[in-house]
């Protein structure tokens, strides 16, 4: 079996878990948990710096995340996934906004715009300086 022929069968069973198992499971709140398990898994996977959540996603297979614009209190985020047909990106959001809080130590939440033609998320992290956490 080659390479890519495992990462398919790899993708494949992530995709079945993440777009219909999930789906069914969690149905019309499917957002509002995706969005609290993300903060969830980042602080089961705590991330030093932001700088480390490139490599985190490639390897959870999330897509390609780069860095596109921070400030004190906004960071923006685009996000290439493999697929986006279908699918809700708040786990990426809500774990991206639970790092960012961990390391700034002042409330973050984040929302994502969804860009079909580009294939491409953007993810923005709204960071409250005056809500220390």
């Amino acid at each position: 079996m080659s390479v890519s022929e495992t990462n398919a069968q790899n993708d494949f069973g992530y995709e079945l878990i993440r777009d219909h198992v999930l789906a069914d499971i969690l149905g019309a709140h499917e957002t509002e948990i995706l969005y609290w398990a993300g903060k969830s898994l980042a602080r089961k996977f705590p991330l030093y710096t932001l700088d480390e959540a490139p490599d985190f996603f490639q390897q959870a297979h999330f897509g390609e995340l780069t860095l596109e614009k921070a400030s004190k209190d906004e960071t923006v985020f685009s996000l290439k996934p493999a697929k986006m047909e279908n699918r809700c990106f708040k786990l990426e959001a809500g774990f991206l906004a639970q790092q960012k809080q961990k390391i700034d130590g002042c409330l973050t939440e984040a929302y994502e715009e969804v860009y079909q033609k580009k294939n491409l998320i953007r993810i923005t992290l709204k960071t409250d300086l005056r809500e220390r956490v």
